[in-house]
Formats: structure tokens, sequence, C-alpha cells
């Protein structure tokens, strides 16, 4: 397998494996794989373990960032790779401002959905 790209490590601060993910939901981390394997959630294999991660600013306390997975699907509809959706997420945009994913934490998934349905035309 090849190694993540060096700009989606250096644009994501902070990554939590899946079993982690479910310790705090409170779920079996079969849950938290479906989600993946379903395109809810992303997980990229990294670190010496090649391990599934997913970027921390994804996971809140009771569930996915608000409006996450309709992002997802649309920025995927845009054909859009994995790593190409976190780049973008993570990508300061000075129209929203501040990162997508910042705007999606801060409860702002409209703005953020416009801007990805916007790419696919």
């Amino acid at each position: 397998m090849s190694e993540i790209n060096p700009k989606i490590e250096a644009l994501v601060p902070e990554w939590t494996y899946l079993p982690d993910i479910s310790e705090l939901w409170g779920v079996q981390v079969t849950e938290v794989r479906n989600m993946v394997k379903t395109g809810q959630l992303i997980a990229i294999r990294r670190g010496e373990n090649r391990s599934l991660q997913v970027p921390a600013a994804f996971i809140e306390a009771d569930g996915l960032v608000k409006h996450l997975s309709g992002t997802l699907t649309v920025l995927r509809d845009c054909k859009f790779t994995d790593e190409e959706i976190i780049e973008w997420l993570f990508t300061e945009d000075p129209s929203l401002p501040g990162s997508p994913i910042q705007a999606l934490r801060e409860n702002r998934g409209t703005e953020v959905k416009r801007r990805a349905q916007a790419m696919a035309l």
C-alpha cells in the first residue's frame, strides 16, 4: 500500500482509531467499520501498522459531525477520492471563512454542501 499523501498529513492535525470511536460512542467496532464501508465515514490506513484511522475532526461525542455524511456523498458524486475529500474538507476556504470541516463543526453545513454541489457542475 502506498503511504498517505504528505499534504493530507500536514492538513489533518489529529487522527483517531476505529476502536476509540466505538468506545466513545458506546457501540461495537463493527458498527464503526460498517460506517466506513457504507461511505458515511472516511478512514485511511496510516502509521507503522497501517491501521484504519479517521480524522478526529469528523467525530463528536454523540456521533458524526452533523452534515458530514451528506457532504461525503456529494463529494463522492463529484468523483472525489477519499484523500481528495479529506484534502478539500481541511483546506482553508476564505469564502466560508475557515475550512469546510470547521464550518461543518460550527453547524454551517448548508454552506459547505452548496460549495460541494457547485463542484459537480
